[in-house]
């Protein structure tokens, strides 16, 4: 395959051994061009904007909340996040996916279906979980609207901004807040904005 068809990818900073291994992955493939690698959370725009990979692999654990993952999509459209994971139940897998991300994949995923997910992601398409914890898949997907307004409450706005911001009824707002909390496992907006467990 020729440099220029090749998929551009950029490899977030993780642990030594994962780190090398993702590495040797993307550079043993014909198909692949590793354009960055070891890109520290603070430096990850910078990075992104300069070399527009195809696909950005990054450590869910850096992510300061899922949000970010959706910020990144929004910031870098033609960049495809793969996102590896400690332990993310299907749930916070997808949730991660309603975000933008292309996969949400576990750190100890065998380099095929690693390899699989970058192809997958270059082309614009989402790896969808398994339910690995007794949850069905997708049971916590939240809605394109759901997600904006989650992403607002997450800014700390009040309903009334939102509502303003969205063209929608405060009533709506709070329809979705309690959608979001319910499909989030949480009761209140307090327990929404302490520290994300990703990663």
């Amino acid at each position: 395959m020729s440099e220029t068809s090749a998929i551009t990818v950029a490899v977030g900073r993780f642990p030594d051994l994962l780190a090398r291994g993702l590495r040797g992955l993307v550079q043993d493939d014909p198909s692949l061009e590793l354009v960055a690698r070891d890109m520290a959370p603070a430096q990850l725009d910078a990075v992104l904007r300069r070399h527009d990979p195809r696909v950005a692999i990054l450590d869910a654990g850096t992510l300061r909340s899922p949000i970010e993952a959706r910020e990144l999509t929004i910031r870098h459209p033609a960049t495809h996040l793969l996102l590896l994971a400690d332990h993310a139940s299907s749930v916070e897998a997808a949730q991660l996916l309603a975000f933008g991300a292309a996969a949400c994949l576990s750190k100890d995923t065998q380099e095929r279906d690693v390899l699989n997910a970058i192809h997958l992601a270059s082309r614009g398409l989402q790896l969808i979980p398994r339910g690995t914890d007794g949850a069905p898949s997708g049971s916590g997907l939240l809605t394109a609207r759901e997600s904006d307004v989650l992403a607002e409450l997450q800014r700390r706005r009040s309903n009334a901004q939102i509502a303003a911001d969205l063209s929608i009824s405060v009533e709506t707002v709070r329809t979705h807040a309690r959608h979001i909390y319910r499909k989030l496992g949480i009761s209140s907006r307090r327990e929404l904005l302490a520290p994300a467990r990703v990663g």
